[in-house]
């Protein structure tokens, strides 16, 4: 559930970030700039990379620290460019407190992250098939009869 979260919310942010860009375009005002690409940064990509490692490694994604890290994370892109787009557009006294939290908010996330992947980056997972030198084989399963694979029938086997 939390990676397919992290997977509809970066594309929501990147979409957002878009359209900020596009607008941007249209009026030919780029003052938010640094707000627009904090946004796809931080909103899309950060996000986005991180929801591929915990799909990759799922152990990873096992974690209570891992839900806490996408929590942090969320919040720090969304209120990071907000508060840079404040800053920008009302000013640094009145808004820069909102800059500080928004920074300190991804710097935690990023930080937690980091302690995921190297707590489980090293860890022993089953080799590819190709990384091995074997073929590559696709199989599936028999419907007629659930259970028994149709490959060890000696077909339906698919090399590709």
């Amino acid at each position: 559930m939390m990676i397919k979260s992290l997977f509809r919310i970066s594309v929501s942010l990147g979409l957002i970030g878009i359209v900020l860009g596009i607008v941007m375009g249209i009026r030919q005002d780029f003052v938010l700039m640094p707000a627009h690409a904090h946004l796809n940064l931080l909103g899309f990509v950060t996000m986005f990379l991180s929801a591929l490692y915990y799909r990759v490694v799922p152990e990873a994604a096992a974690s209570a620290l891992a839900r806490y890290q996408a929590i942090v994370s969320v919040a720090g892109a969304v209120v990071f460019p907000i508060g840079i787009a404040c800053v920008l557009v009302g000013g640094h006294d009145r808004f820069e407190p909102v800059v500080v939290a928004g920074a300190l908010t991804v710097f935690l996330g990023m930080a937690l992250f980091a302690v995921i992947v190297f707590r489980t980056c090293g860890q022993q997972r089953a080799t590819p098939a190709a990384a091995e030198g074997r073929p590559r084989v696709l199989h599936y399963e028999n419907p007629s009869r659930p259970g028994l694979r149709r490959d060890d029938l000696g077909e339906g086997s698919v090399r590709y």
